[in-house]
């Protein structure tokens, strides 16, 4: 895996597991829980995220072939939802405005709902995972990489939900709004990449190779 693929799916896990985005889900999850219990709770809450994004990253794939559906059509299927939710983040209600409003109708709110799902493991980082590790491209090498990024992201994570009091005083829920509207846009563009890639998998499209376009140049 060369230097720009590495940056690559960084970036992506980055952009869907949304770190800051969690920390005004967090503080409002734990606002009636005792001090003492807010490093717990943001351990298992991050624990949890990382279980759930480590099933699809293990056995996503392997569901999706046993039900015969080809790996193509998955990452042209999750690069429109990944899509849809990039634009959510980008023109509606931010991550952690949706997240809250939702855990305020329910009474089970906490370490696993909203924070764990969908706030940290949401829908969008366990398509990226599954599109991530395709067995039929990636060699294990290349996928215990990108497990390897998952846990600094997750790690990445937990330092932020543990300072999250002396980080949202900075940023403010504005600030977080803002960085994930900007995260929103880059993630558009990696689900439009994911869906050429998917279509191109389909023999959909055939995109030109830097020889042949070189030559189209020349005529």
């Amino acid at each position: 895996m060369d230097w720009t693929n590495l940056l690559r799916e960084f970036v992506t896990l980055f952009v869907v597991i949304d770190p800051v985005g969690s920390i005004p889900v967090f503080l409002y999850s734990v606002a009636s829980v005792p001090s003492r219990l807010h490093r717990r709770y943001a351990v298992r809450a991050v624990f949890v995220a990382t279980m759930v994004l480590f099933t699809f990253l293990i056995a996503g794939q392997f569901v999706l072939e046993t039900l015969g559906l080809r790996f193509g059509s998955f990452q042209i299927a999750g690069g429109i939802i990944l899509f849809l939710f990039a634009l959510s983040m980008i023109f509606g209600h931010s991550k952690a405005e949706t997240e809250i409003e939702e855990a305020g109708k329910d009474h089970l709110a906490g370490a696993v709902f909203p924070l764990a799902m969908p706030s940290i493991a949401s829908p969008g980082a366990m398509l990226a995972i599954v599109v991530l590790t395709d067995n039929h491209e990636q060699a294990l090498t290349e996928q215990l990489i990108t497990a390897g990024l998952l846990i600094v992201i997750m790690a990445f994570t937990l330092i932020l939900l543990l300072a999250a009091t002396y980080v949202h005083r900075i940023i403010g829920n504005t600030g977080a709004s803002v960085i994930s509207r900007v995260m929103g846009m880059i993630l558009a563009t990696i689900a439009i990449d994911s869906i050429i890639g998917g279509m191109e998998a389909l023999e959909m499209i055939v995109l030109p190779t830097e020889q042949s376009a070189d030559g189209l140049l020349s005529d």
